[in-house]
């Protein structure tokens, strides 16, 4: 029998992922016009994994941004995430393919990127994310939304309970907590024995974004010593 090991990138990039803390969603920031000097500050600051979130973009047009997002990445040494899109994920050398629920399923969007780009699952429900703990092709996993978020309109919130669930799970995979948290809710987000966040509002819509970046990684930081 033939056994597959992984590569020296896919181990560094699994090493990379279970040191990541903060892991941020971000619009392209048209409206803004500043997407190099917003990344340049907030990865400067701590984040470690950041994911271009913005639907209704065209291919041409996602793959454009992604390539700042790309020379970004790699100049603070972060982690860069594709949302849905295996095709997308596999052009642009992303480290991160990010999947929901509703999207290609897991080992046909792994045929697509192959072994050495990072899998992450969003899971909603407890039944969601014991699933995805130990799901194979699966490399992290996302539990909420936490409190609502209207970057989810009309989705339930599970609440810090799913969370504990989530810390409790025996597989040890990497997973982080999502929806409705900032610099004001992540006490509440660490008592349930959470260690990694996702962040969307608490960073884009800050006066300093790299500020808040900053505040949230030391506090991260903090709470997982070593």
């Amino acid at each position: 029998m033939t056994t597959h090991l992984p590569s020296d990138r896919a181990v560094a990039l699994r090493t990379r992922l279970e040191r990541s803390r903060l892991y941020l969603c971000t619009d392209a920031r048209e409206r803004r016009g500043d997407l190099p000097e917003f990344l340049d500050a907030v990865l400067a600051a701590g984040v470690d994994i950041v994911q271009l979130r913005q639907k209704g973009l065209e291919a041409r047009r996602e793959m454009a941004f992604l390539e700042v997002f790309r020379e970004a990445c790699d100049r603070h040494g972060a982690l860069l995430a594709v949302n849905d899109r295996a095709d997308v994920a596999q052009a642009v050398h992303a480290d991160v393919l990010h999947l929901g629920q509703d999207d290609l399923p897991v080992p046909h969007a792994r045929r697509i990127v192959g072994e050495d780009v990072l899998i992450g699952r969003s899971t909603h429900s407890d039944d969601q994310a014991s699933a995805a703990s130990v799901q194979p092709g699966v490399d992290y996993f996302c539990a909420g939304p936490v409190w609502p978020t209207p970057t989810k309109p009309g989705r339930a919130a599970p609440g810090p309970a799913l969370l504990e669930h989530a810390a409790g799970l025996p597989s040890g995979r990497p997973w982080f907590a999502i929806g409705g948290i900032d610099a004001g809710t992540l006490d509440e987000v660490l008592a349930t024995g959470a260690r990694r966040v996702v962040v969307v509002r608490a960073v884009t819509e800050a006066a300093d974004p790299g500020a808040a970046a900053a505040e949230l990684a030391r506090r991260l930081r903090d709470a997982s010593p070593g």
